[in-house]
């Protein structure tokens, strides 16, 4: 449910107003919504690239934060130490959280020498030297049958500011003796409107980049001296050509042998910026966040959701998961769909003659041009560089290895959900092909022409390959992962082979449920990420009104009449809306391919003896729904939870930065909560939405206990007592000012005979 609100969507009118009228630049090329150049190489002040030529586009620069807090330096007057040992991490959360008397930067280096003060500040930089467009990214595989950890890092490069002799390599080294500690929460003493800082990173434009690695006198890197040390050599994966030059992406691949106990693991790129990341004991079961939505919506003000001390709305909501990863790390974060918003795509100046047809028939026809192909590419890699090198989703990023599955945000909104004569239009099936592209490029480090489709011979152990993709040149990509002894987690590709009165294919059925079935005796939860919630309230009336051609609405929009032009969309005229109902699984179109999927799940884990729970996003709103035998006598008890093989959990958490729906819709949806759904009765399964939101976040009655309207991401944890799976969601207390509190639901072990 992507509206948010007439307000909202007047301010994305006239937004794009200013955008359909392109112009050409002296050298002829037009003006890009966004564009992004390569990071001048890190120095301490983190010196800011010149401003982006409109920032009010896309992320850009946000405003200056407010002023620090007097209580930012460290307490009690206590100097850094000097001659390299102090740490950015200690400094950076002295500076972000602590509480109690100022004390002037001065105090900290009044007693050092300038040798000192340098040794202490200094940037440890590459060499051989690498221009950073983004990264480091880190990507989480699995663990294979010998306990090695799987996974991989990548970085996007200048060619003509880097050296590649020799190539770039990345170094990592732990030490398999040293057991992580519990870590301390350093930041739970932070009140509302203190500042809070983020740590380095080599990509961020807007990084107050510090040290954050050893380096000896000369200002190179040492690395730690860890029993184990790794080398590995970048492997060019792709090269985009743009009006900038050359830009490389390299990808390393990791093999960890895991321990008896937890691990924390080093590394670095070329001798540069030190980052870290935790992988699981060989017996442990993983800890891992789940979140969607990771932007805004047309017409949404990001700075509405930016609270004091923080220098972008997109921050808040991320800086809360990254403080209960300082508590205790997470070993993977999901990401469930739209971890970009690119329907910006559309203001591209290339492609204003094919936007502003105002006949349906003549945008299906339009020929794509070589300018427009250049156009939707330079929009995918400039878009993609800006979000995952900026702020805390680039720390996150960086120090928590990545599963990632699309939703249609990824692509374009809707991608897949319109007819076929829209979906196979020349200028829509490339948008949608290249924005698949790039997902499996930045977010799987996966390159179809490099590593192949054969799924038992392919980098990513995890990966399963589906049936062709109707509307795009590749296959599905679904992935199986290992998250420890008792959890499995699959990542359901429901983007790529996705139609009208289709989600998935028959073939990729086939080839996810024979791969499930492989999985060891000993995995008792199967977590299977959707991107849309499959357990959610029906909005079939509203289905049916916008797919009327008999909706007056829809008829003045089209007609551009009484101001209503907006509520139809810009690609076929079609309600603004029904894209987003067809996506649902509880659409007419895929109503029944929703039924037999529930019950083909239910033999499934009668079969093996597993729990099936589901993590979903999209609708910008927290839930739960349940599904459980339908007990017909209602005088008779249910069936206790841990007893019940139908017995399946579906967390919906949504939007980690976009903002919720108005509060009609809100109000709309969970007054559709509390209705009764015999759609599987006559297969003994009930339905019904969990009221876990007993209180809001302050404490009062909340508005519904069903549905929760703000900002929101998930915490999961195995609990060795229980053996339960606690799905932790937490939502934003505030908006943004980046605190959560928590509402806990479990997922029960299977314990029927």
């Amino acid at each position: 449910m992507d509206n948010p609100g007439w307000h909202a969507r007047h301010r994305a009118q006239k937004d794009e107003a200013r955008w359909t009228a392109p112009f050409r630049r002296q050298d002829g090329t037009f003006q890009p919504v966004e564009e992004v150049g390569p990071m001048a190489e890190p120095f301490v002040g983190g010196f800011l690239p010149p401003p982006s030529p409109q920032p009010s586009i896309g992320r850009g620069a946000p405003p200056p934060p407010p002023p620090k807090d007097p209580s930012w330096l460290k307490p009690g007057g206590m100097r850094v130490p000097s001659a390299g040992n102090v740490s950015w991490s200690e400094v950076s959360r002295t500076e972000s959280t602590a509480s109690g008397a100022g004390q002037s930067l001065h105090s900290l280096f009044a007693n050092m020498s300038a040798v000192e003060r340098s040794r202490n500040l200094r940037v440890a930089r590459m060499n051989p030297y690498l221009q950073f467009m983004a990264g480091p990214l880190l990507r989480y595989d699995t663990v294979d049958e010998r306990g090695v950890w799987r996974g991989a890092a990548m970085i996007v490069t200048a060619d003509a500011g880097s050296v590649y002799e020799p190539l770039p390599m990345l170094t990592y080294h732990w030490d398999p003796n040293r057991e992580v500690g519990k870590l301390q929460r350093h930041v739970s003493s932070r009140k509302h409107g203190k500042s809070f800082d983020l740590g380095p990173h080599p990509a961020d434009p807007l990084s107050n980049v510090s040290p954050a690695s050893p380096t000896n006198e000369n200002g190179d890197y040492e690395p730690g001296h860890d029993p184990e040390q790794r080398h590995v050599e970048g492997q060019e994966l792709y090269v985009y050509y743009g009006n900038g030059g050359t830009f490389t992406f390299w990808r390393f691949m990791i093999e960890i042998p895991l321990s008896s106990h937890e691990m924390k693991i080093h590394y670095t790129i070329n001798n540069g910026i030190e980052l870290t990341f935790f992988v699981p004991g060989r017996n442990q079961n993983m800890r891992w966040a789940a979140y969607s939505c990771n932007g805004f919506s047309s017409g949404v003000n990001s700075d509405d959701f930016r609270g004091p001390g923080f220098k972008s709305g997109y921050d808040p909501v991320w800086m809360d998961l990254l403080a209960h990863h300082a508590e205790e790390p997470f070993h993977a974060l999901v990401g469930g769909g739209d971890q970009l918003y690119c329907d910006s795509i559309v203001r591209e100046p290339e492609l204003q003659d094919w936007v502003t047809q105002t006949k349906p028939e003549a945008k299906k026809a339009y020929r794509l041009t070589e300018e427009m192909r250049l156009a939707i590419d330079r929009f995918y890699f400039n878009h993609y560089c800006q979000s995952f090198r900026s702020g805390a989703f680039a720390r996150a990023n960086s120090t928590i290895p990545m599963l990632n599955m699309l939703d249609d945000h990824d692509l374009i909104d809707g991608f897949g959900s319109y007819p076929d004569d829209l979906m196979k239009s020349e200028v829509f099936a490339t948008i949608g092909s290249r924005g698949y592209f790039f997902f499996l490029l930045f977010q799987c480090f996966i390159n179809v022409e490099v590593d192949g489709i054969d799924d038992r011979h392919h980098p990513f152990k995890s990966l399963i390959i589906g049936g062709p993709g109707p509307y795009v040149p590749y296959p599905s990509h679904s992935f199986l992962s290992w998250l420890g002894p008792q959890v499995h987690m699959l990542l359901l590709d429901c983007r790529a082979e996705r139609k009208l009165d289709q989600v998935c294919s028959p073939a990729e059925y086939r080839a996810v449920f024979a791969r499930m079935r492989e999985v060891p005796r000993t995995v008792e939860h199967m977590v299977i990420q959707l991107g849309i919630p499959i357990a959610y309230p029906r909005m079939v009336f509203l289905e049916s009104a916008l797919g009327s051609n008999f909706n007056p609405l829809v008829a003045l929009g089209r007609n551009g009449s009484l101001g209503l032009s907006g509520f139809v969309n810009k690609f076929n005229a079609d309600a603004e809306l029904l894209d987003d109902l067809n996506d649902h699984w509880t659409a007419k179109h895929h109503k029944k391919e929703r039924n037999w999927l529930i019950q083909e799940l239910q033999k499934y884990a009668l079969d093996t003896h597993s729990r099936i729970s589901f993590v979903s996003g999209d609708v910008h709103c927290a839930a739960v729904g349940v599904f459980r035998t339908f007990v017909k006598d209602k005088k008779k008890p249910g069936v206790p939870p841990t007893l019940d093989h139908r017995y399946m959990v579906n967390v919906v958490s949504s939007a980690i930065v976009n903002t919720p729906p108005p509060n009609g819709v809100i109000t709309m949806v969970s007054t559709l909560a509390t209705k009764t759904h015999r759609t599987l009765h006559h297969a003994e399964t009930d339905e019904i939405m969990v009221p876990i939101f007993e209180k809001d976040t302050d404490g009062s009655p909340p508005k519904s206990k069903y549905i929760m309207g703000r900002r929101n991401w998930c915490s999961v944890r195995w609990e060795p007592t229980s053996g339960d799976l606690i799905y932790d969601i937490r939502v934003e207390i505030q908006k943004g000012y980046g605190q959560t509190t928590g509402y806990t639901i479990r997922s029960p072990p299977p314990r029927w005979n």
